[in-house]
């Protein structure tokens, strides 16, 4: 067992409504004889608490505590057997093995958490010449290609992270450099946090396993020249430390006046 996030119910609170049922993609919970939710197994609840938005009586809570890791090939099998094969295409983390499993080598193309704002999902992008001229002409390209981005919502068993370059950048930069998008993210994946505003308990943890999961081609670290951003450096350094594997990541700053340092 490890330290992680997980779904509470305060059963005197729960009314019996079942919307949590439902609202969890996992199927991580149920109610039980005296119409109360329950959770199923450990293992099946993602931490990432979609439920928690439909909830009408505060029931709910996710809190941190020792309790056995999310496993999304067990999960994918739980949702197939009790929802059957399209919910448990939706399963956050389900991987290609698993859909091939049951011959649907096709991989979804959407990993669900529930809510909308936390579901992980892949963005195409239409890298052919676009033609000179026009008002098209004068927008700039995006090239963000997942999302979520925040580091509380991103999940290590995403399937675009795996073989990815990855950019693990303070939320300022992005505003700061002018040309984030091309000079900075293009090409990468990227996961964003805030040292100093951020509640930053399990960030080391969930970037360990991230690296550790994923055989990351490139790890970017882009920070601001403040000196509490440094923070974001110092946290992806002890994550690398823990996952154990070679990888050594590349620190980008970038000055209050848009420049690189």
């Amino acid at each position: 067992m490890s330290k992680r996030k997980i779904i509470e119910i305060e059963r005197d609170l729960c009314d019996g409504c079942g919307l949590c049922t439902t609202a969890c993609m996992e199927g991580a919970l149920v109610l039980d004889g005296e119409n109360k939710a329950v959770l199923v197994k450990e293992i099946f609840c993602d931490g990432m608490g979609a439920c928690l938005d439909v909830c009408p009586t505060g029931a709910l809570k996710i809190v941190e505590r020792d309790g056995e890791t999310y496993d999304p090939k067990a999960t994918y099998q739980h949702v197939l057997k009790t929802r059957g094969k399209e919910a448990a295409k939706q399963v956050l983390g389900a991987d290609d093995d698993a859909h091939a499993s049951h011959g649907d080598r096709k991989p979804a193309p959407h990993f669900h958490g529930g809510c909308p704002g936390s579901r992980a999902m892949e963005i195409a992008r239409d890298d052919s010449p676009k033609p000179s001229g026009g008002a098209a002409s004068a927008s700039v390209r995006s090239e963000l290609t997942q999302w979520p981005i925040q580091l509380h919502l991103v999940s290590p068993f995403a399937p675009y992270f795996q073989g990815a370059d990855l950019l693990v950048a303070a939320d300022c930069t992005a505003f700061a450099l002018g040309g984030f998008h091309s000079e900075m993210l293009k090409g990468k994946k990227l996961v964003i946090a805030c040292p100093k505003l951020d509640d930053t308990e399990g960030y080391v943890e969930k970037l360990a396993d991230l690296i550790k999961r994923n055989d990351l081609r490139s790890l970017t670290v882009a920070i601001m020249t403040v000196p509490c951003c440094s923070g974001l450096w110092h946290m992806v350094e002890d994550a690398v430390e823990r996952s154990g594997v070679a990888i050594e990541p590349k620190r980008i700053v970038v000055g209050i006046d848009g420049k690189i340092a």
